[in-house]
């Protein structure tokens, strides 16, 4: 079985397995998201959805947030750990937003990798989830994954992860392949336990069963 052959049996048997799976951060405008996948960073989903709560009651706006001391961010968004750093980026994101794109999230790759605190992984969650354009989104359950699975072979580089997976992914299935890698990387195939193969709906086709 070639890689883009397997690839397309395990976006297949994933599509059954989690057929509702989407991004687990809670968003309703393309901005949000941004500051959202920024705090992500070492700290779970969840914490984030709650700790914006409070972040947007205070700063409803693009332009709220710009306006917005750095110290006043960060007193908000400490829960979710490198606080110093996730305020600065956050702010200087949207001093950028407002100041060159008039307040609304660019849906250009290169031109989201401009912004503060935007990598590869967020620009292209930001261009899968938001603007519905191929995408294909390395965060650390889809590099532990893919490797298992024999999709790549032993590379841990997250933008080498994204080249080779371009290379076997149908574009329009990379957005969904990676939150459905999300899933399985949490109920099923985790990292801090021994996987839980003997219920894994790819056991009969994974490269690393168990490792």
């Amino acid at each position: 079985m070639t890689k883009k052959q397997l690839a397309k049996e395990i976006i297949e048997r994933l599509k059954k397995a989690y057929p509702d799976a989407g991004c687990t951060l809670d968003y309703d405008d393309a901005w949000k998201l941004l500051v959202s996948v920024r705090l992500a960073a070492q700290c779970t989903d969840a914490r984030v959805n709650v700790v914006v709560e409070g972040l947007y009651e205070k700063y409803p706006s693009v332009e709220a947030l710009a306006a917005a001391d750095v110290d006043d961010i960060e007193a908000i968004v400490r829960p979710c750990g490198l606080g110093r750093s996730k305020a600065r980026d956050i702010s200087g994101c949207m001093k950028m937003l407002k100041e060159k794109y008039g307040g609304k999230v660019p849906d250009d790759f290169d031109e989201l990798l401009k912004l503060p605190g935007v990598g590869r992984k967020s620009a292209n969650l930001i261009m899968g989830d938001v603007f519905g354009k191929p995408a294909v989104v390395t965060d650390t359950h889809c590099i532990r994954l893919t490797n298992r699975m024999g999709l790549v072979d032993d590379v841990k580089e997250p933008k080498k992860v994204e080249m080779a997976l371009w290379k076997i992914i149908p574009p329009e299935e990379g957005s969904d392949f990676c939150h459905r890698l999300v899933y399985h990387g949490r109920e099923v195939c985790t990292a801090r336990t021994k996987p839980y193969c003997d219920r894994c709906c790819l056991n009969d086709i994974c490269k690393k069963r168990g490792i």
